[in-house]
């Protein structure tokens, strides 16, 4: 039975408010897409007026809170960042006093898989989200063996979940094609208030070294082996055997800063950036390279793009859903390092082509906003939290 969409959209406006509890292992402080993105939903549901829980490791250093904190050990070749403990017995019991309508998890790790089967063994319905390519990290790591037996536990940890949230249409395709069920996609949207071009300061530029009419050429991500970094020193390096004074600016933290912070002095490390000054670095920039072959969305290229900025990225996750090659952007085909360096330099050295990427990059970005996903995500858990339609076959748009 089809749902006309006037009706779905009364209906959501009539939905009872939500019991959720959100179960995951990455949460601010934590710098990283996934927590940031979280920390949104969980903000934004709240203030429709559902009850949130947050069940999440203990994090040297945060702040006092309200939620539920469980034990923690450090993620090997990670620095400050923790996985959960398994917690099942704790959370049947916070379940039995309390029974969430929908149990949303986050992340795959031992405290996710915990609370996926103890809210199955209680009849709680589960949504999950692929947040993360783990399986693809392995070559990164030393691990690369391990790749196929990662991947099989995920799909059995998503298929045991009533739903799969995805944040790209190309990853639910390639998903269902390997075998995983219960897919919808709920993307991820950018703030337009904050990412903007006139956040743009000359005083900032000024402390990189850089006159106004130099060429600033922008990472922001982990410094971290998943990242592909490689490839952005060997484009800038092309770009600056073309463009002389042209600088690299790196903003973010990882395992892999020290090393390079010390054989790579000559670029600007700007570390961990935050709120209004993030923003400053993106709009001062005047060119982004985003080379990582391990996104499921990249949070960053849409930030990049509503600031007015030129991405060069591989044509997949969000570049590949918002970036028209040539016209607010430039994608290089996946893996393909010359193409992608090719690229780099072609734009380093046309001015004019920058320009007008500038304002279509941020164009694009003008009706991306956050409160259509929120509306994605809230009729997701309300659908298999069993309450909406009750009884129904409802397909949605």
């Amino acid at each position: 039975m089809l749902v006309e969409t006037s009706i779905l959209d009364r209906t959501l406006a009539a939905l009872p408010r939500m019991r959720v509890c959100v179960v995951t292992e990455t949460w601010p402080p934590e710098v990283n897409g996934v927590a940031l993105t979280l920390e949104r939903c969980v903000r934004a549901l709240r203030e429709r007026g559902h009850m949130v829980q947050v069940v999440r490791p203990e994090q040297a250093g945060a702040s006092a809170t309200d939620d539920v904190l469980t034990s923690a050990l450090p993620i090997p070749g990670y620095p400050g960042l923790r996985m959960g403990m398994p917690s099942g017995r704790r959370l049947r019991a916070m379940w039995q006093t309390q029974r969430p309508d929908v149990v949303h998890v986050i992340t795959e790790g031992p405290l996710g898989w915990s609370a996926l089967q103890t809210a199955r063994a209680l009849d709680i319905p589960v949504v999950a989200d692929f947040h993360t390519n783990f399986h693809s990290y392995g070559r990164h790591y030393g691990w690369g063996w391990l790749t196929q037996l990662i991947y099989r536990y995920l799909r059995r940890f998503h298929n045991d979940a009533q739903l799969t949230l995805v944040p790209t249409r190309g990853m639910r395709d390639q998903l269902a094609r390997d075998g995983f069920r219960g897919l919808d996609v709920v993307a991820r949207g950018v703030d337009t208030t904050l990412f903007r071009p006139d956040q743009r300061s000359d005083a900032l530029r000024a402390s990189w070294g850089l006159r106004p009419d130099q060429l600033a050429v922008l990472y922001v991500g982990r410094i971290a082996a998943e990242k592909n970094l490689p490839v952005v020193l060997q484009a800038f390096a092309a770009i600056r055997s073309r463009v002389p004074d042209a600088r690299l600016i790196l903003v973010g933290d990882g395992p892999s800063r020290p090393e390079l912070q010390q054989t790579r002095p000559e670029h600007v490390h700007a570390g961990v950036r935050r709120g209004d000054d993030l923003a400053a670095h993106f709009a001062s920039a005047d060119l982004f390279l985003f080379p990582s072959l391990t996104e499921t969305f990249g949070n960053v290229t849409l930030e990049a793009m509503a600031s007015g900025l030129p991405v060069v990225a591989y044509d997949y996750a969000a570049a590949a859903e918002h970036i028209v090659h040539g016209d607010n952007g430039w994608l290089a085909p996946f893996d393909d390092s010359a193409a992608f360096v090719e690229g780099a330099v072609k734009l380093a050295l046309d001015g004019a082509l920058r320009q007008h990427m500038r304002v279509r990059a941020a164009q694009t970005c003008l009706p991306l906003g956050w409160n259509q996903v929120m509306d994605d995500l809230e009729r997701a858990l309300a659908r298999t939290a069993r309450l909406l339609y009750s009884g129904m076959t409802l397909h949605l748009p």
